[in-house]
């Protein structure tokens, strides 16, 4: 007969917060093993940044599909494109 098992999970101290069992900083992505050189990086933000261009070409395409207004478009696309960029530059993965 088989026992049931028991799932094992970090305890909780009062507050209900789980008890620090993680070391210094640890998070489920890991660390780099390696920084990246300038070059490498530089590359990775224009790639990155080609595909927001992409993005927003996309979503001029299917607003102009649908008949929408030019200043719509134009304020949607520049909206979308302003916030990708600022989610990417401020990355300090790439």
């Amino acid at each position: 007969m088989a026992e049931p098992r028991s799932e094992s999970r970090p305890q909780s101290s009062e507050s209900g917060a789980p008890s620090s069992s993680r070391r210094g900083g640890e998070t489920m992505i890991p660390a780099r093993g390696r920084r990246r050189y300038g070059v490498e990086s530089i590359f990775m933000r224009l790639v990155a940044t080609a595909g927001i261009v992409g993005i927003g070409v996309l979503v001029a395409v299917i607003l102009v599909g649908q008949d929408v207004e030019g200043w719509i478009v134009g304020l949607a696309v520049s909206l979308l494109s302003v916030t990708l960029a600022a989610v990417l530059w401020s990355s300090r993965q790439l």
